[in-house]
């Protein structure tokens, strides 16, 4: 693959200082270690929070979370973190979930749920969902789900087990999720050498998720591999076209619309996995960090705009 060629020097300059602190043998490292370097390559990109928005950390039913306001929200954002399930927490996306604040108006609540492999699969899930609910009571406003990389795996296998049980979930918006596709074909294979996350990666943190054999037609922790797909909210997929999760995108919002709900995939050119620590610097970045936040306050206010 000729990634000199499909990614531009602004991003080539990203994945050289996110290189900086963390390498590309991390997943050699010892979970502490791992999440050492993440920390601290999270805090080298970290921007400061928006004048007006407010924080406070609060349990959820016993799950750590911490809600982000702006002035007199209406509807409520369940947002969960990437970090293969191993890494990250409140602190390495606090700016961007505060920046999703003072870009909708709306409430963000970020979750900060047990990782592997102290707690494997499906303590993650349960988590998400525990939080989710706690949200819907506690706010009482309609919903929208959110996350990234891993944090969209759980947003949609929350949004898959709603179903029946939450009637105010309004959408959903995931970027560079996870979804459980097959890793033999594809982008995983297209780019199973991709800058900032390998093929060798997802399976390295998929078996520490599951601690053993990977779960077998679960949508909690492959969404995937359910066999209903219908009634799910209004869906929007943001994936990063070198990054060997980008089919499971497109994959998913397939599967949406031929069960008759909607869906939309976004494929960004040239961007690479993890880019939202990229939206200050670069351009390409900061579009799709719009897209996002346009995408999430649209499916707040029950407008469809992608027909």
């Amino acid at each position: 693959m000729d990634y000199e060629r499909l990614i531009d020097e602004e991003t080539w300059a990203f994945i050289r200082r996110t290189a900086e602190s963390y390498p590309d043998d991390a997943v050699d490292l010892s979970v502490d270690d791992q999440r050492r370097v993440y920390d601290a390559m999270c805090q080298s990109f970290r921007q400061p929070r928006p004048a007006g928005v407010e924080t406070q950390d609060r349990p959820a039913d016993g799950v750590p979370v911490r809600v982000y306001s702006a002035g007199d929200p209406t509807r409520t954002v369940v947002y969960f973190h990437g970090g293969g399930f191993v890494v990250g927490g409140l602190d390495s996306h606090d700016d961007v979930c505060a920046e999703i604040c003072a870009q909708t108006g709306y409430r963000i609540v970020s979750v900060d749920y047990r990782l592997c492999p102290e707690h494997l699969h499906p303590a993650q899930f349960q988590d998400a969902w525990t939080a989710t609910t706690w949200a819907a009571v506690e706010f009482g406003d309609p919903l929208i789900l959110a996350g990234d990389s891993a944090g969209g795996n759980l947003a949609t296998a929350v949004a898959h087990h709603a179903r029946g049980r939450l009637d105010n979930v309004l959408g959903q918006v995931l970027i560079y999720p996870g979804l459980g596709g097959d890793t033999s074909q594809g982008s995983y294979v297209e780019h199973a050498h991709a800058p900032l996350l390998t093929l060798d990666d997802i399976l390295f943190y998929e078996k520490l998720r599951s601690g053993g054999p990977v779960p077998e037609n679960d949508p909690s922790f492959a969404p995937l591999h359910d066999t209903d797909f219908s009634n799910l909210p209004p869906t929007v997929v943001v994936t990063a076209d070198c990054d060997p999760l980008r089919d499971d995108g497109s994959a998913y919002c397939n599967k949406i619309t031929a069960a008759g709900g909607q869906a939309h995939w976004i494929n960004e050119p040239g961007l690479v996995h993890g880019y939202l620590r990229a939206r200050t610097t670069v351009k390409r970045a900061a579009d799709s960090f719009e897209r996002i936040s346009v995408g999430i306050e649209a499916l707040g206010q029950g407008i469809w705009s992608y027909d």
